[in-house]
């Protein structure tokens, strides 16, 4: 029978079961919830600098100290990717999302009750940093195994989820805080955080499993039947399946020659073929977090882009607004500049999503090209000296961090880094080496500002870290070609060791001495 990419169906709660990637079915839903979880945790943390001047006048700390909270969260939401990783193959992505929302919420919630900026390290820096780890992570790791062909480009569309977040978030609190305070506003954040729980309900996990279409035996005659008629036919008796290649002869039944027909070993071969399909194999036991990725050239190439490429991804968000204020635009028309850099963000992002998903391409060429172009925007940004100067950087440079964004974590997938199978251990292992850079980014940056007394050093070591990433970048697809042809040099040559050189007349010396063995029986 022909097999289907339908799902097995099951409990709400069981995996769904297909014989290959669905490209959508129930991921749809996953792509659906990937959205939500973007918007509860990337969005929220880019609009918590709307707490920042309350949280300086409560508590009566300079901006760098209440900067650290974000800086801390960020830190542990990418430091602890691994645990992530070790805890979604141990107990399933369900869970795992779920009791992020759950650590999220609480550390929200409580950091409404704090008494110091001390406090808000713990509440907001530690617990929930751990929780955002803990529900995006394993999302888009298991919303990348239930695409394929359009992974690139649903992955990017869900991830805009962050930037839609950033448009209403920021004006909705804004007004909350107005009506009720900066504590209860954060309380109510905590609160709408917890819907995380729901979309880690929703994801399902997925088993792949292939089948291999296996040709139906003629159900009316049993594999005993057919060996004894064969039997019959050629006067021999078989002494047991497995021994097909020994012959017997009875007295009475003795023929004048007696060879080895190539007829009489298909019993054997028929059984093997039978045992093998019909026998499962012990499936292999999975690795918590599998190591072995860092063996892999092409990924520590990646890793290392990301490391670098990682110092452009903040900074210009944190400083274009002391940027413009600088060059003496006033604050409402700054905040355009930031709103138009979010626009063009999901518009990168989905741009990327599409001309990914275009077959057949080099995906990781395209994402070079786009970190290239994400250079040159951030180098231009010091050349800005107006408004509209600073409007065209910023909406060129959202646009170019869109594309880059949204697929460089989706990106690990492609068999130039490693692959779908190694995906989860190697998204843990990559975003554990992006929270060097996450912590340290940000304060360079800052010492800079301070020690030359001008933003644009800022905008330049961005630039320098992205210039990096991109010579890394580059050098991915080289190293898995040098690799994969290292593997089938060695693969030929242990062939070549393994299978001996037979002459050419083996056959022929094999039935020479049957014959010679018949005789003699028949001498006797």
């Amino acid at each position: 029978s022909k097999m289907t990419v339908k799902a097995v169906k099951m409990p709400c709660t069981a995996p769904n079961v297909y014989t290959k990637v669905p490209d959508g079915g129930w991921g749809w839903t996953i792509a659906f919830a990937f959205f939500f979880v973007e918007a509860l945790t990337y969005g929220i943390i880019k609009s918590f600098g709307v707490f920042f001047n309350d949280l300086m006048e409560s508590f009566d700390e300079t901006n760098s100290r209440i900067s650290w909270i974000i800086s801390i969260c960020v830190f542990v939401q990418t430091f602890t990717a691994p645990l992530s990783t070790v805890l979604s193959n141990r107990f399933g992505h369900r869970f795992v999302v779920m009791a992020g929302g759950v650590l999220i919420s609480t550390g929200m919630v409580t950091a409404s009750f704090a008494r110091n900026v001390v406090d808000m390290y713990v509440t907001i820096g530690v617990i929930s940093g751990l929780g955002y780890c803990l529900s995006f992570l394993p999302t888009v790791t298991i919303l990348s195994q239930y695409f394929d062909k359009r992974r690139s480009l649903v992955t990017a569309v869900a991830s805009t989820g962050e930037c839609f977040a950033v448009f209403s978030f920021a004006p909705a609190i804004t007004a909350l805080k107005e009506q009720i305070g900066w504590r209860y506003s954060l309380l109510s954040v905590g609160v709408l955080q917890l819907s995380i729980v729901i979309c880690g309900s929703l994801l399902r996990p997925i088993i792949i499993k292939e089948q291999e279409e296996v040709k139906a035996q003629p159900p009316e005659e049993p594999t005993e039947t057919k060996y004894m008629l064969e039997n019959e036919q050629t006067r021999t008796s078989i002494e047991s399946i497995d021994s097909g290649v020994e012959i017997t002869t009875s007295p009475s039944n003795v023929p004048g020659k007696t060879k080895a027909e190539p007829k009489s070993e298909e019993p054997k071969e028929h059984v093997q073929i039978l045992v093998e399909n019909n026998s499962t194999p012990p499936e292999p036991k999975t690795k918590l977090l599998d190591f072995s990725v860092m063996r892999d050239y092409s990924f520590i190439c990646y890793a290392l882009f990301g490391l670098f490429a990682t110092l452009g991804f903040f900074a210009p968000s944190l400083y274009i607004i002391p940027l413009s204020l600088s060059l003496g635009i006033g604050k409402d028309h700054s905040a355009y500049i930031l709103s138009a850099m979010a626009i063009a963000e999901v518009f990168g992002r989905i741009s990327a999503g599409w001309v990914l998903n275009k077959k057949p391409i080099r995906k990781i060429y395209i994402e070079l090209i786009c970190v290239v172009l994400l250079s040159v925007a951030l180098f231009a940004f010091p050349f800005a000296s107006e408004f509209w100067g600073l409007m065209t950087c910023s909406i060129f440079f959202g646009f170019m961090l869109g594309t880059v964004a949204g697929t460089h974590i989706p990106l690990l997938a492609e068999d130039d880094v490693v692959g779908i199978a190694k995906m989860s251990s190697a998204a843990g292992v990559y975003v554990f080496i992006q929270s060097l850079a996450g912590l340290a980014g940000p304060p360079l940056a800052g010492v800079l500002v301070d020690t030359t007394q001008n933003y644009s050093s800022a905008f330049y070591s961005c630039a320098a870290g992205m210039v990096l990433g991109a010579v890394f970048l580059s050098l991915v697809r080289p190293c898995k070609a040098g690799l994969c042809h290292r593997q089938q040099q060695r693969a030929e040559e242990s062939a070549a060791e393994v299978v001996p050189d037979l002459p050419d007349d083996f056959i022929e010396m094999d039935i020479g001495k049957a014959e010679n063995s018949g005789k003699g029986c028949d001498g006797v």
